[in-house]
């Protein structure tokens, strides 16, 4: 019996292993993570590099003569005069820009020239340049500050504060909630898609051997439950590799980055990383981050016990899956085809899509009642608590929540077993709920 159900296994896993949508999904996946992680860096150091410009101001208000900073990317030169003639001249003059800043409007207007290309991020810095001098002019005459004052002022007022953890023992560790709760919110999300790729790999394989009565040669030869046993394990092996082989991927894939631009992730590049709108990092004032140490770099970005995540994340893949598959291999076997499954999989499946619509809320809320709760009931357990996990749970809440998935699965493996073996050779009209049950009480 035990080698039958291991040459089931060895064909379930290398029959998949060998498509190529696996090799694909494989090798796609961490170059994606990859890239998520590398590319607003690389964003960032090409704004740097960009091609230095030359700007000529008219100023037509005589509010910003004299006035511009200069910088690495640009320097701002004077002239006025009539605009028609000074465009020409500049251009000639290679000159990239001509500003025009416009006298007699009710708020700042200027128009931008230029020949070729214009420049990546001049407007905003330009139109900030305004804002800031306009601004600057108003405190002085109005309130008689200058700016570099008002600025101290402004500095003084700012509100700062770091978020401290205290755990059980009265230990304090400083806890950035946003990025875990993100964190949270991705093992979720990952596990979510996983359970459903692979538990609907269960499904079809089972629909598939059953609609071209190959069942019927397999369980000559062998017994209902080895084959059922094959299939979930075989499936369960390829998630696992696929899981390893990401792992693999993506820390060699850092770490030829690493060695390939050395100097990528300083502490100069990830602070103006820090600055740029729309990319959202840790504050760089309250980590340490050693210079050209990418994995460094990555590992300030969570406080949490990854020791912990990694084990609960492996044990509710496995579980869920396993939970999952063996429900949806059920199902597969008291019906012919793919569209009568819906009938049987929308009861089971709707749990696992009502966990991945509170994913926010138990994010937001990891010691709710219902974030609570959902991490307790098995079939929303392997998503809820992995999304509240890095936000802090005890102990006794993560080990009552595996204990009761495991009891769960020992269920789903009994439910299955008796509805797979009568299931697969049965052909012709779908069985209701009520005849389902009836083959629990088979022996």
């Amino acid at each position: 019996m035990k080698n039958k159900t291991l040459l089931i296994i060895s064909r379930e896993y290398l029959t998949r292993i060998q498509k190529k949508s696996f090799i694909i999904i494989t090798i796609l996946m961490p170059v994606l993570l990859a890239a998520m992680i590398v590319l607003p860096v690389l964003l960032v150091q090409l704004s740097e590099s960009k091609k230095f410009s030359k700007v000529l101001v008219v100023d037509e208000s005589e509010i910003f003569i004299n006035n511009f900073t200069d910088d690495k990317h640009y320097s701002f030169s004077y002239r006025s005069g009539d605009i028609e003639q000074i465009k020409k001249e500049a251009f000639d003059q290679d000159y990239d820009v001509v500003l025009q800043i416009l006298a007699n409007t009710q708020s700042l207007k200027s128009n931008i020239y230029y020949k070729k290309n214009l420049p990546s991020g001049l407007q905003s810095d330009i139109e900030s340049q305004m804002d800031d001098i306009f601004f600057n002019q108003l405190l002085r005459d109005s309130l008689h500050i200058e700016m570099a004052r008002f600025e101290n002022l402004q500095n003084l007022a700012k509100a700062e504060s770091v978020t401290i953890q205290i755990d059980d023992n009265g230990g304090e560790k400083e806890h950035d909630a946003e990025v875990n709760q993100i964190f949270g919110m991705m093992c979720g999300i990952i596990i979510y898609f996983i359970i459903i790729m692979f538990a609907s790999q269960v499904l079809r394989g089972v629909l598939e051997e059953k609609s071209n009565r190959i069942v019927e040669v397999l369980i000559s030869s062998v017994k209902p439950t080895q084959l059922l046993v094959g299939k979930i394990v075989g499936i369960a092996l390829v998630g696992l590799t696929q899981l390893a082989i990401w792992v693999v991927l993506s820390v060699g894939i850092l770490l030829g980055v690493q060695v390939a631009a050395p100097n990528l992730f300083t502490p100069d590049t990830v602070e103006t990383l820090a600055e740029t709108p729309g990319v959202n990092v840790p504050n760089t004032a309250q980590i340490d981050i050693a210079p050209d140490n990418i994995f460094e770099m990555i590992q300030n970005y969570f406080t949490v016990s990854f020791g912990t995540i990694i084990f609960s994340f492996i044990f509710f893949f496995v579980v869920g899956y396993l939970i999952y598959s063996t429900l949806y291999a059920a199902t597969g076997s008291v019906v012919d085809n793919e569209s009568d499954s819906q009938q049987y999989t929308m009861p089971i499946t709707i749990p696992l899509i009502l966990a991945i619509v509170f994913v926010p809320t138990i994010s937001t809320n990891p010691d709710g009642a219902l974030a609570f709760w959902l991490s307790m009931i098995p079939l929303t357990s392997p998503i809820a608590m992995m999304v509240r996990l890095p936000s802090g749970v005890q102990a006794w809440e993560l080990l009552l929540s595996m204990g009761l998935a495991l009891a769960f699965l020992v269920f789903c493996i009994w439910f299955a077993a008796k509805v797979y073996r009568i299931g697969i050779m049965t052909y012709g009209k779908k069985p209701s709920w009520g005849t389902i049950f009836r083959w629990l009480r088979e022996k």
